[in-house]
């Protein structure tokens, strides 16, 4: 399996395709499994997919402070710099990411550090701001405790993150931390910095994030667009893992058609000159 070591960590990745660069950002609870119905559809229409386990995450090094790190404020910067890191060890110029939940602050993150590594973000399910403390917010979204989850959840937990990390992990990923914080979560004032092509994908029906949520992110986004999944919950990769890659291949085809035109503008424009 391939590691790349990143900030002294080995790191878990996945490598398929050719073409441009697509980069998949798993959610809080996540890891690269959680992508098996997307990035097949992906590699199919002629683009070269990266997906990896953030530190902690499924198959990545933990490291012995990985408890503490998960709830200090050094989470988010760490991130971002991981990723560069892997971007520098497989010699990647630019990209596109796609991101889902707590995937999509990481794609605002690196993105905000690093504009010119990337060529559009798409993001899924990614809370915009809250108007509590996140530690009152999962307080109330998710009440159980690892034990108590339906035997089918216990199971997907254990295959993603190994049955010593699974409980942990989880009972840890409920409360607080990560890259939503313990505190208010607000994105709103860092998004009108994003000049790039943006997708905000979200769904009607999610158990977490009123679909407004979708709709302030897309407001705040310059060159944002907003796509609804109708009757759909919050793993959107899970649930329309056809409709989430269609949204993208055609988000990113639209871009294409939008470089050819202003290619060829200033094409023209120079002929004109000449």
């Amino acid at each position: 399996m391939p590691y790349e070591r990143i900030r002294g960590y080995d790191i878990y990745y996945e490598d398929h395709g050719g073409g441009e660069v697509i980069v998949l950002l798993h959610h809080g609870f996540g890891c690269t499994r959680m992508w098996k119905g997307i990035y097949p559809g992906l590699v199919a229409a002629g683009y070269r997919v990266i997906l990896y386990d953030r530190r902690g995450y499924g198959r990545s090094q933990r490291g012995e402070d990985y408890w503490d790190f998960y709830v200090s404020e050094r989470f988010r910067p760490a991130q971002v710099g991981e990723l560069l890191g892997l971007k520098e060890a497989l010699g990647l110029e630019s990209f596109h990411l796609v991101g889902q939940c707590e995937g999509g602050v990481l794609a605002v993150d690196y993105t905000l550090d690093y504009p010119e590594h990337v060529r559009t973000l798409a993001i899924s399910s990614t809370q915009c701001f809250s108007t509590r403390t996140m530690v009152e917010f999962n307080r109330e979204k998710f009440p159980k405790t690892f034990a108590e989850l339906d035997p089918s959840m216990r199971g997907k937990f254990i295959e993603w993150h190994g049955p010593e990390y699974a409980e942990p992990h989880f009972n840890l990923f409920r409360v607080r931390g990560g890259a939503y914080g313990v505190g208010v979560f607000d994105l709103r004032p860092l998004l009108p910095s994003i000049g790039h092509p943006a997708l905000v994908l979200y769904p009607d029906r999610s158990f977490l994030f009123d679909v407004e949520q979708g709709v302030a992110f897309y407001r705040h986004l310059p060159r944002g667009e907003l796509s609804v999944l109708p009757k759909c919950g919050h793993n959107t990769y899970e649930q329309r893992p056809s409709e989430y890659v269609r949204e993208i291949l055609d988000f990113l085809g639209r871009q294409k058609g939008r470089d050819r035109e202003r290619e060829e503008g200033l094409l023209k424009a120079t002929c004109v000159n000449d």
